[in-house]
C-alpha cells in the first residue's frame, strides 16, 4: 500500500472544504484535498442557495473572491411566494435588490471556488474507507483505490455521514420525521408555464395540514420542487421511484384536495427523487482531539429549515483557515479558537433550524409562516 504525507488534508470537496482550502492559500498555506466523487463535472450540484451577509458572504470576502460572486448572483431570486394548500397567495415579495441574502446556484459557486485554487490541490476519485489517530497529532487516511496518507491535520468536511467524525465523536445523524421527494421541471416558462407562474421568481413555500411544498425557480429556468411531509422513516422505501408515475401517484396521495397548480408541480415533472432529512443534535460538539477537525455537514448537519447549511460551511471553512493561519505552528491553539466559535455558531442555528422544522409542519404551520414573513424572510 503507497502512503503520502501531506501536512494539510481536507476530505471533502463541497463548498466548506473548498472555502478552507482557498482561505489556506490566499494566506500562503497550501492544503491538499480529497474527494470521492470521479471529477468536478461527477453530478449535477443543482439547488439554489441564498449566501448571507453575515456568514456565507464573509467567507467569500475572506476568500477574496466576493466581487466575483456578485456576477454570479441570480437576479430576481429574493423573491418569495407563501400560498395555502388552496391555492391562495398568503405573501407575495418582489426582490428589489436590497435584501442581504442575494440567490445563487450551488453549481456556479463550487465552481468558482474550483477555479480559484491551484492546480493539483484537489485529488479527484478518492473514497475515503477509514481513519485513524497514529499519535501526536498525526492521522492515517486509508482510501478504496488502497492508497493512503499521513497527514498533520485532519480536516473532515465530509458531509452528513462523514467517515472523519467518528475520530472526535460517536454522534450520528437521526431521521428528523420529515421525508422530501425533489422533483424538477426543466424549461418552465415553456414546457411548464402554469407552474412557472405559481412559483414566480424566486423561493416558493406552501404550508398546510402538517405538510408543504418548496421550491425555487433556479437560473437555467427550471423549477426545482421539495414535496415535503412528515412520515416514517421507512415510507420512501414503499414507494418504487423507478416507476415515476407509480412514484408521482404515491405521492399525490398525501395531497388529496390542494390546488391542482400545486399538485402539478409533482404530476408534471420530468425528475422526482426520494430525500430523508436527517440531523445531528442540536449543541453537537466534541471535546478536542489532537490534529483533527469537523466542519459543515460533518460538525453540524440539519434540516434545511433555517436557510444556514451552505452559509454555516463556508464561514466554518474560512474561520477553520484563518484560525490556522493566525497561529502558526500550532496546530492546538488553531483548532481551540476555531471550535470555541464553531459551537455555538452551529447551535443557534441547529436550534432555529429545528424550531422552524416544528412551526412549519405543525397544525398552524401556514398562519405561523404568514406572521413570520413580517420579520424576515421565511427558511430557505
Amino acid at each position: 500500500m503507497s502512503t503520502s504525507h501531506f501536512p494539510i488534508v481536507i476530505i471533502g470537496a463541497g463548498l466548506g472544504g473548498l472555502t478552507a482550502a482557498r482561505v489556506l492559500h490566499v494566506n500562503g498555506i497550501e492544503s491538499a484535498v480529497f474527494e470521492w466523487e470521479a471529477s468536478a463535472a461527477a453530478r449535477t450540484q443543482g439547488g439554489m442557495l441564498d449566501i448571507h451577509e453575515t456568514n456565507g458572504q464573509k467567507a467569500l470576502h475572506a476568500a477574496g473572491l466576493h466581487d466575483d460572486f456578485l456576477k454570479i448572483v441570480h437576479e430576481g431570486g429574493q423573491a418569495m411566494r407563501l400560498l395555502g394548500p388552496d391555492g391562495t397567495v398568503h405573501v407575495a415579495e418582489e426582490d428589489d435588490g436590497t435584501g442581504g441574502r442575494p440567490e445563487v446556484d450551488r453549481g456556479d459557486l463550487r465552481d468558482l471556488l474550483l477555479g480559484s485554487l491551484p492546480d493539483g490541490t484537489i485529488h479527484w476519485g478518492r473514497k475515503v474507507t477509514g481513519a485513524r489517530a497514529l499519535g501526536g497529532g498525526r492521522h492515517e487516511v486509508t482510501f478504496a483505490d488502497g492508497s493512503a496518507l499521513t497527514t498533520d491535520l485532519l480536516i473532515g468536511a465530509d458531509g452528513a455521514w462523514s467517515r472523519i467524525r467518528p475520530l472526535v465523536s460517536s454522534a450520528w445523524p437521526a431521521y428528523t420525521g420529515i421525508s422530501f421527494v425533489e422533483t424538477d421541471l426543466f424549461d418552465a416558462d415553456t414546457r411548464h408555464p402554469r407552474s412557472a407562474a405559481v412559483i414566480g421568481g424566486g423561493f416558493f413555500l406552501a404550508l398546510g395540514h402538517e405538510r408543504g411544498v418548496l421550491a425555487h425557480r433556479e437560473s437555467d429556468g427550471s423549477l426545482h420542487v421539495y414535496t415535503a411531509l412528515k412520515a416514517d422513516e421507512g415510507w420512501l422505501d414503499t414507494v418504487d421511484f423507478t416507476d415515476q408515475v407509480a412514484a408521482k401517484a404515491a405521492v399525490l396521495a398525501h395531497f388529496e384536495g390542494w390546488d391542482e397548480s400545486l399538485r402539478a408541480l409533482v404530476a408534471d415533472a420530468d425528475t422526482i427523487t426520494p430525500r430523508r432529512i436527517h440531523a445531528l443534535p442540536v449543541g453537537h460538539r466534541w471535546d478536542p482531539v489532537p490534529g483533527v477537525t469537523l466542519l459543515g455537514d460533518a460538525a453540524h448537519v440539519m434540516s434545511p429549515f433555517a436557510g444556514e447549511g451552505a452559509n454555516l460551511a463556508m464561514v466554518d471553512g474560512a474561520e477553520l483557515a484563518l484560525a490556522i493561519a493566525s497561529h502558526p505552528g500550532d496546530t492546538a491553539a488553531a483548532l481551540a479558537a476555531y471550535e470555541e466559535a464553531l459551537f455555538p455558531r452551529s447551535e443557534e442555528s441547529a436550534a432555529e433550524s429545528a424550531a422552524n422544522l416544528e412551526a412549519m409542519f405543525g397544525e398552524r404551520g401556514l398562519e405561523q409562516m404568514v406572521a413570520f414573513s413580517t420579520s424576515g424572510p421565511a427558511a430557505q
